[in-house]
């Protein structure tokens, strides 16, 4: 699901708000969840799961054509962890079908 679709359901589902409002009110969302990150805060949705930074230390890697070592620099990267009720809801069904 894309962010487009997300709106258009929300507001199929809400016929009283405008298509617009529910827009901007999923993207104040996404930007809030952003902002809080940006500043190393941890986001968490109940039921849905938890946001937060994970540091990666600089390092030596690879080229993996030439085999030459590349420096890669330390950087955050953005990490999300499943809440205990979506884990079970995605797990109470057995495997996903593909």
């Amino acid at each position: 699901m894309i962010k487009s679709e997300l709106i258009q359901i929300i507001a199929q589902e809400n016929p009283h708000l405008y298509q617009r409002d529910v827009e901007r009110i999923i993207n104040t969302i996404f930007g809030e969840i952003g902002d809080a990150l940006s500043r190393g805060d941890r986001v968490e949705l109940r039921g849905f799961g938890a946001f937060s930074i994970k540091h990666r230390p600089a390092r030596t890697g690879r080229n993996p054509r030439t085999g030459e070592p590349v420096f890669v620099a330390a950087k955050s990267v953005p990490f999300f962890k499943t809440g205990k009720e979506l884990r079970e809801r995605l797990n109470q069904d057995g495997p996903a079908k593909t």
